[in-house]
């Protein structure tokens, strides 16, 4: 099985890719095709995506039973201890943990509302 997810691609791209694979979503191709048309289409994919992404998930012979392959994409493949896991971008840790604004001192409007219903 062989899934490819493109973003940002033109659209000869997706028409090249509609000839082996289903389109079951936009950007998002799903297919079983032989290891050799596999390599074929990424390599058109790497040709033809430009500015683009692209991922590739397809069976493999190991623990896990997939493969990834990642072009221009945040998220990367690493191999962790056997097993391949995708790491994402760290968040922007200069304002991590401070409020965007001043914490108001007091009882909110809602606590205030329900204190002098009782």
């Amino acid at each position: 099985m062989t899934v490819i997810v493109v973003a940002a691609c033109p659209v000869g791209l997706r028409g090249h890719l509609t000839r082996w694979l289903l389109e079951i979503s936009p950007g998002v191709f799903v297919g079983k095709v032989t290891a050799r048309v596999r390599t074929l289409m990424w390599i058109r994919v790497l040709d033809m995506v430009s500015t683009g992404r692209a991922i590739m998930v397809h069976s493999a012979d190991n623990e896990q039973g997939l493969s990834f392959q990642v072009h221009d994409h945040n998220w990367k493949p690493v191999d962790f201890e056997g097993i391949t896991l995708m790491l994402r971008p760290a968040a922007d840790t200069e304002n991590v943990g401070e409020p965007s604004e001043p914490r108001r001192q007091g009882w909110s409007n809602a606590s205030k509302r329900r204190r002098y219903r009782r």
